[in-house]
């Protein structure tokens, strides 16, 4: 959303939140187990330049995430290497 998240108004915001929900839900298990929690438990607490991250993250391939949140690999972008490793450390503290 190009919008400035703090011009957004509180319907805004959820229409916000149900997008990313929906965008979440990948389909693979593997990845829905990881990212709809994170988004329903840590996502509004980021930072506007973490919650940006992580919407950049949605826009990966499912294969790449599997990839990623398996560790068979790593980005090579520093923002989703990041954000990988926040989700990552989240599920491990659990």
């Amino acid at each position: 959303m190009s919008q400035d998240r703090s011009q957004m108004t509180a319907d805004d915001l959820a229409t916000e939140k149900k997008r990313l929900w929906w965008h979440s839900r990948r389909g693979m298990l593997e990845l829905d187990v990881l990212l709809l929690p994170f988004l329903e438990e840590a996502y509004s607490d980021l930072s506007e330049e973490d919650q940006a991250k992580y919407r950049k993250l949605l826009d990966c391939e499912d294969p790449d995430l599997f990839k990623w949140f398996m560790q068979n690999g790593r980005p090579e972008d520093q923002d989703l290497a990041y954000m990988v490793d926040m989700i990552l450390n989240r599920v491990r503290r659990s």
